[in-house]
C-alpha cells in the first residue's frame, strides 16, 4: 500500500470514477440505481458533495483503484454530526486493501470534520446469488461497523427482491454539547 497514493476527488477524475461506479449499476444489486448515471449527472454529484463532505480516490500509477465518500445521514440540523459513507474499488483491485486505505482516510477527515457517527446503507441478499453477495457486510463488519437497521425485500433489482442494513461506526463519542461541524473545504484538507 505504500505506492497507493489518496486524494481529494477533482472533476477530471469523474470519467475514471463513473467507470469504476458503472458496473455495480449495471451487474449488481450493490447498487440500488437502474441506470449509469451521465457523466454530467456524476460531476455534480462529485462537485455537491465536495462543498461538505469529503469525496477520496486511491490511485497507483496514476490510475484510479476506487473512490470512498461521505454525504448527509440526513438533511436536518439535528442529524450534523452523522454522515453516510459510500465506497467503490474497481472490479480488478478489489481485495488487495485499497477500500480499507480508502476508508481509514475518510474516516480521518470525517473526524477533524467533527463527525461522530458514521452510517452505511447496504444491500443484502436473502442468499447471495450473481449479483450480490454478504461481500460489503462482512467488510463493514472488519471496518468496525456493526448492524443497526434492517429492513427486509425493499430494493427491486434483476427481478428479485433484495434487503438493506444500516451499519453503524462511532467515529468519536460525542460532547455535550458538541463542537460544531466544519465543511470538508475548511479543515484543509
Amino acid at each position: 500500500m505504500n505506492d497507493i497514493r489518496i486524494r481529494t476527488a477533482t472533476t477530471a477524475d469523474v470519467p475514471a470514477l463513473l467507470d469504476i461506479y458503472a458496473p455495480y449499476v449495471r451487474e449488481t444489486a450493490i447498487s440500488f440505481e437502474y441506470e449509469v448515471p451521465t457523466l454530467q449527472d456524476f460531476e455534480s454529484r462529485v462537485t455537491r458533495t465536495l462543498t461538505r463532505y469529503p469525496w477520496l480516490v486511491a490511485e497507483k500509477g496514476g490510475a484510479i483503484l476506487g473512490y470512498a465518500y461521505a454525504s448527509a445521514f440526513h438533511p436536518r440540523k439535528a442529524y450534523d454530526w452523522c454522515a453516510e459513507a459510500s465506497i467503490y474499488v474497481a472490479q480488478n483491485a478489489r481485495g488487495r486493501g485499497f477500500g480499507a486505505g480508502l476508508y481509514a482516510a475518510l474516516e480521518e477527515r470525517l473526524k477533524r470534520q467533527g463527525i461522530l457517527i458514521l452510517y452505511a446503507c447496504i444491500a443484502r441478499p436473502p442468499q447471495e446469488d450473481e449479483h450480490l453477495t454478504l461481500a460489503s457486510i462482512l467488510f463493514h463488519t472488519r471496518m468496525g461497523f456493526h448492524t443497526v437497521g434492517e429492513f427486509p425485500r425493499c430494493g427491486f433489482k434483476f427481478n428479485r427482491w433484495y434487503d438493506m442494513v444500516w451499519m453503524e461506526k462511532r467515529l468519536a463519542e460525542p460532547a455535550d454539547p458538541p463542537l460544531p461541524v466544519i465543511s470538508f473545504p475548511d479543515i484543509g484538507a
